[in-house]
């Protein structure tokens, strides 16, 4: 399937190993595109972004909700949580890099902010 007929909220993550495709070059650009605004591709290896909220308590029950969606999903990011702000980290550990389940996984975690 080609990357922009991609509804990547709408596929589930699958289980990786040592074997899984690390995505790299045009194929990890055209995935990029796809995701909401604020993703950093970093160093083509791992996906950042910072949300910003009005207290602790919002990011704290975003953080609930994105590790509930992390649990569904079997995919799990790093994620920082301070007063005001919550950093979410993902990339896939088993490469070492990025694969198709950390563009998956951040354009799922959108769809979490969204509807807090």
């Amino acid at each position: 399937m080609a990357t922009d007929e991609l509804d990547l909220r709408e596929r589930k993550c699958e289980a990786c190993s040592a074997e899984t495709p690390t995505l790299t070059g045009d194929e990890l650009y055209k995935y990029h595109d796809k995701l909401e605004e604020g993703w950093k591709l970093v160093d083509d290896h791992h996906l950042e972004k910072s949300y910003s909220f009005k207290n602790f308590r919002q990011g704290l029950d975003f953080t609930v909700k994105i590790g509930e969606m992390s649990e569904e999903e079997g995919h799990h990011p790093d994620i920082y949580l301070t007063w005001g702000e919550v950093r979410l980290k993902v990339f896939t550990h088993s490469i070492d890099g990025l694969s198709e389940n950390d563009f998956i996984w951040a354009a799922k975690a959108e769809a979490v902010y969204e509807e807090l």
